[in-house]
């Protein structure tokens, strides 16, 4: 039983964003931010254009992107939680 218990808990996936960097990438039109699965690193891109879908008003330079990621911080990590599986994968796009 104790064993199961185990497993049980290695399948939670549990996802945390413990640093506030984040960058813009105007090649890929994108936010780039981090989240950390215990020791692992994963790259969360979201894209201008869904930043855009949460804040219609966004304009499209750097730093009106960024503004806004800031701004909508809370809910973009919520919605990184919710796409997160834990794997072998280590770089999830939001768009």
């Amino acid at each position: 039983m104790a064993l199961l218990g185990r497993v049980r808990e290695k399948l939670i996936a549990v996802l945390q964003f413990p640093n506030p960097s984040r960058s813009y990438d105007a090649s890929r039109h994108c936010v780039c931010f981090w989240g950390y699965d215990d020791s692992r690193e994963i790259t969360f891109m979201v894209d201008d254009a869904m930043l855009r879908n949460l804040q219609p008003d966004v304009g499209s330079d750097e730093r009106s992107v960024l503004g806004a990621f800031d701004k909508l911080r809370e809910k973009v990590l919520e919605i990184a939680k919710k796409q997160y599986v834990s794997g072998p994968q280590n770089r999830y796009l939001i768009s």
